[in-house]
């Protein structure tokens, strides 16, 4: 059996806008955050993750900032490669989470909805994902309200 872990992270400054898009759910906000996609930080977190478990790179390798056909595009769609590219060499993921890391907005009220999104794109159940979130303790560019970071781990298992 061949058992994979990979990582992820990214960060995302907030600039002006009336929402913001965290693994795949819109949440209404004062800001929004920026990017060369829809600045989903959370389904970009994850999709390293799962690249990192195959040894493929990034996410910029995959679908490079410098290229303008993915200007303004849906998160998913890159989450979505990732998956595709797991299954195309044998392997199911598992087990996926994600950590959010902000001082706004809240993300509780909003975990099941993220993990029912989530279910959706990855095809697992969602006793294997896990979103959950936490300040930085107003400390850095997250605590000062600047922005989002977010870390993930996805499993993936061949047999």
């Amino acid at each position: 059996m061949d058992v994979r872990t990979g990582n992820g992270f990214d960060v995302h400054r907030f600039g002006p806008g009336d929402h913001v898009i965290l693994c795949g759910v819109k949440i209404p906000f004062d800001r929004a955050l920026q990017g060369h996609s829809d600045a989903d930080v959370g389904l970009h977190t994850i999709t390293d993750a799962i690249y990192g478990a195959l040894a493929e790179g990034d996410i910029g390798q995959h679908f490079p900032p410098s290229d303008p056909q993915w200007k303004g595009a849906e998160s998913h769609i890159f989450l979505t490669h990732a998956v595709e590219l797991a299954a195309s060499k044998g392997f199911t993921l598992t087990h996926v989470d994600c950590t959010l890391i902000c001082e706004f907005p809240k993300i509780g009220p909003h975990t099941s909805t993220m993990r029912d999104k989530l279910q959706e794109l990855l095809a697992i159940t969602p006793d294997r994902i896990s979103v959950k979130a936490t300040t930085s303790e107003r400390l850095g560019f997250t605590g000062r309200g600047e922005g989002i970071a977010c870390m993930a781990t996805a499993t993936l298992v061949k047999p």
